[in-house]
């Protein structure tokens, strides 16, 4: 029995909310974080995963949340972060019941959370969804799919890194290992692709995915996803699941620089983090280059015109940059300095709420 206890959790990093809930009728269930709000309401994607355990569930929606908190603050945008776990097979618990007894749950938090898609969701899906709640973004003739944006917003970061690293972000000069290629992988790849990159290598687990890239990119070399970490290349991209940057990986890596387009890439933050650094690792923290998909979604609230989002997701290497900056001067690992970065906006707009003014 573990003792895991979620309050403890909750009380050591300042959460606000946690929902459970359950529908007989459609086998929909699932557990909503909300972890900070200071800035505005709660965004985070809705994912289904057919976690080991509900407790497996419940932790990784609690990560999930709380990187939601930093993404938001580190782009400037008047979002919290929350995030909603599914727990189940994407394959059989799919359906237009299903979605809208989801919207119903997120409906009685009356605006505290908004919900998008995210692993193993769909506009389409999302659309059900909002068939009983306004709360949802990302929606079809809106914002649409955020995967491609969260891909711009990486290889700007990319390139940020680069440049940081070796003083050139020209794309064609480099090496690439991409782990994973469904979504917002595969997007980064057409991105690196079209820069003329010198030579890019993926892992992915979904034979569709492998032949869709033997398709449209026969020179992108597929390898097996053990090998991905080891390949002598310039830059990893992790575009998968998160946690994979750990004791046992870390080793493994040859690349300069890691940025990709996963959550949570870090296992434990204050042991890979350092570690990362001591290896003369740049780290491109995870919450701050995979913006892109939540200011795309961000714009669907205030008004949605492209090039205002474009224009939004190209300061992602102004922001990078900054970051890796502040690590240096303060001798911190990155992940480290960009909480510092985005916890100086939340602490600063909370100050400025402390006194009412209606509006």
């Amino acid at each position: 029995m573990s003792d895991f206890k979620v309050f403890e959790y909750m009380a050591k990093h300042n959460y606000e909310q946690v929902v459970y809930f359950f529908d007989k009728s459609t086998g929909l269930k699932g557990i909503t974080a909300i972890h900070n709000t200071t800035l505005g309401p709660a965004l985070g994607g809705t994912r289904i995963w057919n976690y080991e355990s509900e407790e497996a569930a419940t932790l990784d929606v609690l990560r999930l949340a709380r990187g939601m908190t930093y993404k938001a603050a580190a782009a400037g945008l008047n979002l919290g972060g929350g995030k909603t776990v599914l727990i189940g097979d994407a394959s059989k618990v799919k359906s237009e019941a299903y979605f809208r007894a989801l919207g119903r749950y997120v409906q009685s938090l009356n605006g505290r959370y908004i919900t998008a898609e995210d692993v193993n969701t769909s506009t389409q899906d999302m659309s059900y969804v909002h068939m009983e709640t306004d709360y949802v973004v990302g929606l079809e003739g809106k914002s649409g799919n955020p995967s491609p944006m969260t891909a711009l917003g990486a290889f700007h970061g990319v390139k940020a890194a680069l440049k940081y690293k070796f003083g050139d972000e020209d794309i064609s000069k480099y090496s690439f290992a991409v782990q994973g290629a469904g979504q917002t992988g595969y997007y980064l790849i057409n991105y690196l692709v079209e820069a003329g990159a010198k030579k890019i290598y993926f892992a992915e687990i979904n034979p569709k995915h492998i032949e869709r890239m033997a398709k449209e990119h026969p020179n992108v070399i597929a390898v097996k996803p053990e090998e991905i970490y080891g390949l002598d290349v310039d830059v990893f991209s992790p575009c998968a699941m998160g946690g994979i940057l750990n004791s046992e990986t870390i080793p493994q890596i040859k690349a300069k620089i890691i940025a990709g387009t996963a959550n949570n890439v870090l296992l434990d933050e204050d042991i890979h983090g350092p570690m990362l650094t001591e290896r003369g690792i740049l780290y491109a923290p995870d919450f701050v280059i995979n913006a892109g998909g939540v200011i795309n979604v961000y714009h669907e609230l205030i008004g949605y015109k492209r090039e205002n989002v474009m224009a939004e997701v190209t300061l992602i290497f102004d922001r990078l940059l900054e970051i890796f900056k502040i690590a240096d001067e303060q001798n911190v690992h990155t992940q480290l300095a960009a909480k510092v970065f985005a916890k100086k906006r939340i602490e600063a707009i909370q100050s400025l709420h402390s006194n009412y003014i209606k509006r």
